[in-house]
């Protein structure tokens, strides 16, 4: 059944009680019925079969959804009768169904939502480093003061897993100040906020002023913290520069170069351990870890923190060589970016990616006093997507 347009349509948009925008896109030109749903045609030509349990499903009415939440009210169907009435009025869909229940929808959403349409979304995609990656600077004033400073430092953090926040106030807790912006501080055993800095009777090596090989934090947790901020408070010894490498690059080259090794230190997971007298956190997973498509996804790197090495016996070796061609590799200066934090500077990345390290400091020659906090990814891209509402 074709359905036309009524000609005293009223162009009043259905309210779909979304928060993120749909406005720009083009309205229904045209409906067709059958007994497995509405053919649909856009404005700009694209077409779309909608079932009717699909259409039913997302009535956004507040019979539906609850007003004020946008939570779904409506219970799961296994099947529905097709709409006893369809219409298009000012490029909106109406429709009503044999219960009596109505239901409206803004044509552009249905246009946005279409099945088959790639979702919109704001979040950059990750990016391996290259030979000429840069790493991205924003000003503290530009972070804190508007929309466009928060929104480069969440794309680049995103995008690159690294990214530098320059010229903060030497202020305590500003870590955490800044942190509370994107969300609440992801609490470990080592508390929500730390200080990075020599200290008698250490149970971390960060607490020491020795050099720490590149690693990743907390490996040992069932889900690891994901992104790390590190606030730099002083920086007066010799010594203490920053270093980092991007574990999917590196995790690439190794696919590359080594696919056997890259296999095995995918395909194997190993023990890790955090022990002292009050805690005892382990975990088995492998180094890297590959979503359905191959892609590399978690980095789990920290030699100090390996547990027994539990591996069936003729793997043992091999999985050794492949794990030192891997250590080999991230620590090449190829590969490596080197920086040397100053007071007010912030540096932030993805700890289950970017794997972090220092170089040795004398703590006689000066003080080096970083404070950090952890956030969960989640809460970045939850904030750039609610930036994204306000261009």
């Amino acid at each position: 059944m074709h359905t036309a347009p009524s000609p005293d349509a009223p162009v009043d948009s259905p309210a779909m009680h979304e928060l993120a925008p749909y406005a720009d896109a083009p309205r229904l030109r045209d409906a067709r019925s059958s007994a497995d749903g509405l053919r649909l045609t856009w404005e700009d030509d694209a077409q779309a079969r909608l079932p009717w349990l699909w259409l039913r499903d997302h009535c956004a009415c507040t019979e539906c959804r609850h007003p004020q939440t946008r939570e779904r009210l409506a219970l799961p169907r296994a099947d529905i009768d097709p709409a006893s009435e369809t219409r298009l009025e000012g490029g909106h869909l109406l429709l009503t169904w044999p219960d009596g229940h109505e239901s409206r929808f803004d044509g552009r959403w249905l246009h946005q939502r279409r099945p088959g349409s790639t979702a919109i979304s704001p979040l950059p995609a990750p990016r391996p480093w290259s030979d000429d990656y840069r790493l991205a600077r924003v000003a503290h004033a530009a972070f804190t003061g508007g929309v466009d400073g928060e929104r480069a430092w969440l794309e680049a953090l995103l995008r690159d897993g690294l990214v530098l926040l320059e010229n903060g106030p030497l202020a305590d807790e500003e870590v955490s100040r800044l942190a509370t912006r994107i969300g609440p501080l992801r609490a470990t055993n080592f508390g929500a906020r730390f200080d990075v800095q020599s200290k008698p009777n250490p149970n971390n090596a960060a607490y020491t002023a020795i050099a720490l090989a590149l690693h990743t934090d907390l490996p040992n947790w069932q889900h690891p913290p994901d992104i790390q901020l590190l606030y730099c408070l002083e920086n007066d010894a010799e010594g203490g520069e920053s270093l980092f490498a991007d574990g999917y690059q590196v995790a690439e080259t190794l696919r590359q170069e080594d696919p056997e090794a890259f296999r095995l230190l995918s395909e194997m997971p190993i023990d890790f351990r955090f022990q002292d007298e009050d805690q005892d956190i382990a975990v088995c997973a492998p180094i890297l870890t590959c979503n359905a498509e191959g892609r590399v996804v978690d980095v789990r790197f920290n030699n100090w923190i390996r547990d027994t090495l539990r591996l069936p016996a003729e793997v043992i070796e091999p999985w050794y060589r492949a794990y030192h061609r891997f250590w080999t590799l991230l620590h090449e200066p190829r590969h490596q970016l080197d920086l040397t934090l100053r007071p007010g500077d912030m540096i932030a990345f993805d700890n289950r990616r970017v794997l972090h390290g220092r170089g040795a400091f004398d703590p006689n020659t000066g003080r080096r006093h970083l404070q950090g906090t952890y956030l969960d990814r989640d809460m970045l891209e939850s904030r750039l997507r609610v930036l994204a509402r306000h261009p």
